[in-house]
């Protein structure tokens, strides 16, 4: 993989000493989520935090916003319906990434834009990349656009949006032996990060044990997965935020049964560096995404519990199919006649990838939940409901 320059082995070594620290203070072992919550979310430090390019080709991933606008001008067909049918209202939109989903809704919405773009963002360093391609792209709209540090004190009446969020909240990590779950956690071993196995804290257990419950079938000896045990409290407090409207999840996932197949014995955890996958959660802290695929299941519990309901569950090649995807490249392909042939290569090449089953089509899923609300747009030509 691509060697990083000594400027960013410096902050990686300071990642590094600070997971450390903490091992120091916790008797030599914290768990899994701990230590994914230091490497990507500790203040100036982790992954998400510092000033690095995370998106795109100079970056170590590309997101469906990234490749072109058409994702967007598709979110934006059921967005501005929805806020239609409410009368008007606010967009929130939760970790808005380099602001390229933000800027291209609010241009495709420019004849029926929202009262405000609420955008929750923690980092200072996207926050900033965010408001210079606003300012670029719509910046007649950028009045209407506010960043936020934490979540709205009072329910909103609109559209929350999280495109590629849940994967990114911290995970547990589990192993099965002797049929009990152990839990994975994180220790030195001769002067690096290693796994370290034991007994499973209850919440954990418990949650091994409905898993098992809902797939009908024991885990098999040696299997690993992980298990986001703080997905219900996050997503509880996100659609207490909902009073009223839609809210819309895009992310990699599958249903319980999907995630925990017996046959899938290492689970889903992934790491992300300049454009390389691989499973190593310890190689350089800081200077790599980590993440897990999503429970959508357990994510539409957790909705359910905290009052929403499920309006859709598919894949995103079946939403933006129902949601016009063809159509807007007939558009643009009719009003740029002019386009040069690498042009219209790359055109061809962001259909692919949003809808070919290889690529983003079918493994990433597409949550709509709801709150006093029922959509008018057509959200999907499958809906997948029966399955979570």
């Amino acid at each position: 993989m691509p060697v990083p320059d000594d400027s960013a082995l410096a902050h990686s070594v300071r990642v590094a000493d600070l997971v450390r620290a903490h091992l120091a203070a916790s008797h030599g072992r914290i768990s899994f989520a701990d230590y994914m919550d230091l490497v990507l979310y500790a203040p100036g430090l982790g992954y998400y935090c510092a000033g690095m390019q995370k998106f795109g080709p100079a970056g170590d991933f590309v997101t469906a916003p990234g490749l072109g606008r058409v994702f967007a001008r598709c979110l934006a067909r059921v967005v501005g319906d929805a806020l239609d049918q409410l009368g008007g209202g606010v967009v929130l939109e939760v970790g808005g990434g380099t602001g390229a989903l933000a800027a291209d809704l609010l241009e495709a919405l420019r004849a029926r834009p929202p009262r405000q773009y609420l955008l929750l963002e923690l980092s200072a360093d996207l926050r900033e990349r965010q408001r210079a391609r606003l300012a670029a792209q719509v910046p007649g709209l950028l009045d209407r656009v506010q960043w936020l540090d934490r979540l709205p004190a009072s329910p909103l009446t609109g559209v929350l949006i999280a495109n590629e969020v849940l994967d990114a909240l911290p995970v547990e990590r589990f192993t099965m032996q002797d049929g009990k779950p152990l839990q994975l956690g994180v220790c030195l071993r001769d002067g690096k990060f290693a796994w370290s196995a034991m007994e499973a804290p209850a919440a954990l257990a418990a949650e091994v044990r409905a898993i098992e419950e809902d797939i009908g079938a024991a885990l098999p000896e040696g299997y690993s997965s992980e298990i986001c045990l703080r997905q219900p409290a996050w997503l509880g407090a996100l659609a207490g935020v909902l009073g009223r409207g839609l809210a819309l999840f895009t992310d990699y996932g599958y249903s319980r049964r999907e995630y925990y197949h017996p046959q899938r014995t290492a689970g889903t955890l992934a790491c992300h560096y300049r454009h390389h996958w691989h499973a190593d959660p310890f190689f350089l802290p800081g200077l790599q995404d980590i993440t897990a695929w999503v429970d959508f299941s357990a994510a539409a519990r957790a909705a359910t519990a905290a009052g929403l309901g499920i309006a859709a569950y598919t894949t995103q090649a079946h939403f933006l199919l129902a949601t016009g995807i063809l159509q807007e490249m007939e558009t643009d392909l009719a009003q740029n006649q002019g386009q040069s042939p690498g042009q219209i290569q790359a055109k061809a090449a962001e259909l692919r990838q949003l809808l070919m089953p290889g690529e983003m089509g079918e493994r990433f899923k597409l949550l709509a939940l709801t709150r006093d609300f029922a959509p008018v747009s057509e959200l999907t030509m499958r809906d997948m409901q029966a399955g979570l």
